[in-house]
């Protein structure tokens, strides 16, 4: 302990900064050398399980205004209102100014409150240190103007199910975000926004999720050129417009029929799709890029959809056939009785490799498609089935029969099933 105690506190505050806080700050009863070490800590984690509320109000409220550090690289605040502790926005307002004020990097705030005002101060707006910020929950009435305020270093950004009282705060907070790369934004269901937009030049992952209970909302629109990286959910059924996206390498897409052509047209760039849709998003549109494809097969009539990319992605690699997590029930869902293509596509005869089939039935229609590919694919190296006859009446036996016994183009290609 010697040896160690007589590092610079500076040092021992970054050595503490590996542990919890709560750890870090019990190690002020070792000695009078410890007593306030813990003051030197780099990041502050002050979470509701850790303790009751009201001890750890008092104990960040009588403490954090008395924080040696230089530089707080984090502080995450995961509380909420109650009567009993008294924690209030005006409280969470003070902490999270005072780290502002320490060359903050990274801030993680979430607190749930019935106030509808700003759980956020204005000076964290202006914070030219800021890299990550994360808010959960809270409250954003008002954002000072891009000429009053920036933030020159914010790169990741986190919305969860935000309160905005309208679109003002959400389209000013990006606004002074100019080299912004990852957002992340889960709209509430009860938003009452009626439209917003996301253009932001410098943005390279965008993940966006619309609930299909926000009623009020019109339109929306995304505007990023660089993007790299996009996840989109979204089950309204409002108007949306989606700019071309020539940077796209990968995309997770899970939207209503509504919006399906749009947001698939937009998207043509990808090497690797991830796609769930109500219905096909209509002629005219090649993927000569896209290498993967993960389908979901929630929907009735999946099958159609599938057609389609088959004939629209011409270097097509690897094909995965499942349901997405969270989609429902897959026994109750159809795939839709194969309606097959005119002439073969051109991934099969040259490029696909391999088939991943997850949570297969052997339903008609299933052993129809898998057949179809087998029988067709010149290029394929494996095809593996996870096999599901939980919920239907065709056993596994007959399953594997059925497809072993059907011709395969390719001569080299390995059937693997998965009970």
């Amino acid at each position: 302990m010697d040896s160690i105690s007589a590092l610079p506190d500076e040092l021992l505050g970054k050595i503490l900064s590996l542990v919890p806080t709560k750890l870090a700050v019990s190690t002020s009863i070792f000695s009078k050398r410890w007593k306030f070490l813990w003051m030197y800590l780099l990041k502050l984690d002050f979470i509701d399980r850790d303790e009751s509320l009201l001890v750890l109000k008092d104990f960040i409220h009588k403490n954090l205004p008395l924080h040696r550090a230089p530089v707080i690289e984090s502080l995450r605040l995961s509380l909420y209102e109650s009567i009993e502790t008294n924690i209030k926005p005006e409280d969470i307002r003070t902490w999270v100014e005072i780290a502002a004020s320490r060359h903050l990097r990274e801030l993680d705030v979430s607190y749930s409150s019935d106030k509808k005002e700003n759980m956020v101060p204005d000076t964290l707006f202006a914070c030219k240190t800021l890299v990550v910020l994360k808010l959960r929950f809270l409250t954003l009435v008002d954002v000072p103007p891009s000429t009053a305020c920036c933030l020159p270093s914010l790169k990741t950004l986190l919305l969860e199910l935000v309160v905005f009282e309208d679109k003002e705060p959400f389209q000013a907070l990006l606004s002074i975000c100019p080299v912004l790369e990852d957002l992340e934004v889960w709209f509430r269901e009860d938003e009452s926004m009626e439209e917003f937009a996301i253009n932001v030049p410098s943005l390279r992952k965008l993940c966006l999720h619309v609930s299909y209970y926000w009623t009020s909302l019109e339109r929306y629109e995304i505007d990023t050129p660089c993007l790299e990286y996009l996840d989109l959910a979204d089950w309204n059924d409002c108007s949306c417009l989606v700019k071309n996206m020539a940077k796209l390498e990968k995309a997770h897409v899970d939207v209503v029929s509504f919006a399906v052509k749009n947001v698939i047209g937009s998207v043509t760039s990808v090497k690797h799709l991830t796609v769930c849709s109500e219905d096909v998003y209509g002629d005219g549109i090649v993927f000569d890029q896209l290498e993967q494809l993960e389908l979901c097969i929630c929907k009735d009539d999946s099958s159609n959809l599938l057609a389609q990319f088959l004939k629209d992605s011409p270097n097509l690699r690897v094909l995965g056939i499942s349901q997405l997590d969270l989609h429902g029930d897959l026994k109750i869902n159809e795939m839709g009785f194969w309606n097959q293509p005119s002439s073969v596509p051109e991934c099969l005869l040259s490029s696909l490799e391999i088939l991943n089939w997850g949570g297969y039935f052997g339903r008609a229609q299933d052993r129809d498609i898998a057949v179809y590919i087998l029988r067709n694919g010149r290029q394929l190296r494996t095809a593996t089935f996870w096999a599901n006859n939980n919920e239907h009446d065709v056993p596994y036996l007959e399953m594997i029969k059925g497809l072993t016994l059907s011709s395969r183009a390719s001569s080299t290609c390995e059937l693997v099933f998965i009970d």
